[in-house]
């Protein structure tokens, strides 16, 4: 029985991939470092930000500078931050409503390769800002995705809040998440898995236990039925 869905954020819950990878790749060439939106939707997508500047650090230089890493996140922020100010960025198609037909019955968190900052501003005085009780950011966990690192500490946080008897069990929690990094996550901390074909297509979340064009019109209790179904 599942009793927790955890949220991937960008590509999930915000419509941001695309500001996102301006911003990083500005932020990338202001310090000499190039990264095209091919080769991060290509190779990078579902990594934070850190591990995918430490992985073109040590390809340029032979290793990686903590140092500049932190100097690169900084300034790209800067600049999300900037964008962000005038361009909102909107919630997928029928989140909202999914979000809250599942409050009643799940318990709900964000696990995001996302900096805290820019999950706080995007969902600052939205209808869903206050129905999550966790959120796990890069800020929070030093391994990024497709470590399992981030969707542990998830669970584990979010099982602080409950008493000992009340415990949610890994194969107790569906991932939603758009990215094979993310679904490699999840399925490493011994998660279930939807995947959603909002960046990438169908065939590329093969991995995935199940997989949807988007949560639009998808009722929670139909989606773990159907997910239960394809599991036997």
């Amino acid at each position: 029985m599942l009793r927790a869905i955890i949220f991937d954020f960008n590509g999930v819950i915000a419509d941001d991939e695309t500001p996102h990878v301006r911003c990083f790749s500005q932020a990338l060439k202001e310090f000499g470092l190039s990264l095209s939106p091919e080769e991060y939707y290509g190779t990078y997508l579902g990594m934070d930000e850190r591990t995918c500047t430490a992985l073109l650090l040590t390809a340029r230089d032979g290793h990686s500078d903590e140092t500049v890493v932190r100097e690169i996140q900084a300034r790209k922020a800067e600049l999300f931050r900037q964008h962000i100010t005038g361009h909102k960025p909107p919630l997928f198609s029928g989140l909202v409503e999914f979000v809250k037909a599942a409050k009643p019955r799940y318990r709900l968190a964000i696990a995001s390769g996302g900096r805290r900052e820019q999950i706080d501003l995007a969902l600052r005085e939205t209808p869903i800002q206050d129905d999550f009780e966790v959120i796990v950011s890069a800020d929070d966990c030093p391994v990024g995705k497709p470590d399992p690192a981030i969707y542990r500490m998830t669970l584990g946080r979010m099982n602080a809040l409950v008493p000992q008897d009340s415990l949610v069990a890994p194969q107790e929690c569906l991932v939603i998440e758009d990215s094979l990094a993310g679904i490699r996550s999840a399925h490493a901390a011994c998660m279930f898995v939807l995947g959603l074909a909002t960046t990438y297509p169908v065939d590329h979340l093969h991995e995935a236990d199940l997989v949807l064009p988007s949560l639009a019109g998808v009722n929670p209790e139909d989606l773990l039925m159907r997910l239960s179904e394809r599991l036997g």
